[in-house]
């Protein structure tokens, strides 16, 4: 019998608490799991990563004026269609998309990429149900 090629990949929960941490260096450090470039067996073609849990989405720290000067701009691809939003009036709206935003940026722009975003959980406060193995401090 032939025998497949697809491995079995033993994917954990790590927890991520954003209380106080700075948005950028939090984001690579996610990115970093979602991909699987810490463990030893990592591959870019193989979607490998761990689980990312967060939570205190609410209370993430951003260096300077960016909470003023950070635009983030969207296009409908209409005339007259694009809309923009600083980073501060975001982060009152939902800090999640900020942070997932950030983390989307970093990821590598391939098929790949879909499916690690899956796996990634951002919660705005401490409530979560996720049972956690691993508590990761960036």
């Amino acid at each position: 019998m032939a025998q497949s090629k697809r491995t079995i990949i033993d994917r954990q929960y790590h927890l991520f608490d954003a209380n106080g941490k700075i948005l950028g260096r939090l984001a690579t450090g996610i990115a970093r799991i979602l991909m699987g470039k810490h463990k030893v067996n990592y591959a870019p073609h193989i979607d490998g990563g761990d689980f990312v849990v967060i939570i205190n989405s609410d209370s993430i720290a951003v260096t300077g004026n960016k909470l003023k000067q950070k635009i983030y701009h969207r296009f409908s691809g209409y005339p007259g269609g694009i809309s923009s939003i600083a980073l501060g009036d975001q982060m009152k709206k939902d800090s999640r998309k900020v942070l997932w935003q950030a983390v989307y940026n970093m990821l590598p722009k391939n098929s790949l990429r879909d499916r690690m975003l899956k796996r990634l959980l951002i919660h705005k406060d401490a409530d979560h149900k996720t049972k956690i193995i691993h508590i990761t401090h960036v």
